[in-house]
């Protein structure tokens, strides 16, 4: 009875003591503001930042082709998911010591309050400031890719040239593309609303075919999931990193099925063909890839496996070099 007694006592005073120590915290429910998502690591001499701007669910059910609900979710179970699912909007910085370079600029403020629109808060948490970017390179004019350009009908970044490949220019300010290619207009619209007042402010550099953008940067067409989809290759002192874009949307389903398609594709059969292509190219040269929506930091290698590819994410490191 005694030591009940006792036990009894040292439980109320550790309650009060936590209460006092920890006034915000309260036994048996713990509420933790989600921290900005940073992961830095080193590329020769560039430091490559992954940038979180959040996450959002996506409905494969009703988003994939060239496969249906049940096939789907027998993908999902295996990697233990089930629909829907949360997929990441992730940004890369390159900082190359004399200039610091975005890939993609993630969602703004396009979707809800709740989705996306994070990049802000991750870059500051990585200690840079939208003034200080000098380049911004877009894999192709999609919301989540160039959403983040803008605010308010605002430049986001005032300093920064915008690189993206001539065929998404042309194709996306040009409307009469939504018919002939049976596009949703909601694209042509916030197209003209994230790129255009870069154009309008003579930032914007257009590029055709493989294309070096900056030292140690090259752009690569890869069309399909959008006309002028590209890739783009940072290398430094024999250490290279391929930035993907949309060539793989849902790791999940994709890698073990390349030829899953998703409502997004401009093209779909083209995006399917450049996805197995770029699959195989990237397997058997076992360079570095980041992606886009693969989970964050969204950083791996390919490998093959009995059906398609197992994609293999990067030891995660967090120490002093």
């Amino acid at each position: 009875m005694f030591s009940k007694l006792m036990i009894a006592v040292i439980v109320a005073v550790l309650m009060i003591v936590t209460s006092c120590l920890f006034p915000t915290v309260s036994l048996g429910k713990i509420a933790i503001a989600q921290v900005p998502g940073v992961y830095p690591f080193k590329l020769g001499d560039f430091t490559i930042t992954v940038l979180s701007d959040g996450t959002l669910p996506q409905d494969l059910h009703t988003l994939l082709s060239n496969t249906n609900p049940t096939e789907t979710d027998r993908l999902l179970q295996k990697n233990f998911l089930t629909n829907p699912i949360e997929a990441s909007i992730n940004v890369f910085l390159i900082d190359t010591g004399d200039q610091q370079v975005l890939v993609d600029t993630g969602a703004g403020t396009f979707f809800s309050p709740k989705l996306g629109g994070k990049l802000q808060t991750s870059l500051k948490a990585a200690g840079y400031a939208p003034s200080e970017v000098d380049a911004i390179l877009l894999t192709h004019i999609h919301t989540d890719h160039s959403g983040g350009l803008v605010k308010a009908g605002q430049l986001v970044f005032p300093n920064a040239t915008v690189y993206v490949a001539k065929p998404d220019v042309d194709f996306w300010f040009d409307r009469a593309n939504a018919t002939r290619f049976n596009v949703a207009e909601k694209y042509f619209d916030e197209a003209a609303k994230t790129v255009k007042p870069y154009l309008d402010a003579g930032k914007v550099k257009s590029f055709s075919g493989k294309t070096a953008l900056l030292p140690g940067i090259t752009a690569h067409p890869t069309p399909g999931h959008t006309p002028g989809h590209s890739c783009y290759v940072a290398a430094s002192k024999g250490e290279s990193i391929e930035f993907w874009g949309d060539i793989v949307h849902f790791a999940s389903v994709q890698f073990p099925k390349p030829e899953i398609t998703v409502a997004y594709d401009v093209d779909a059969i083209a995006a399917a063909a450049q996805r197995k292509k770029q699959f195989a190219r990237a397997e058997a040269s076992r360079i570095l890839v980041a992606g886009a929506h693969l989970p964050f930091p969204g950083v791996g290698h390919l490998r093959a496996a009995d059906q398609g590819y197992d994609w293999v994410p990067v030891d995660y490191r967090w120490r002093e070099p």
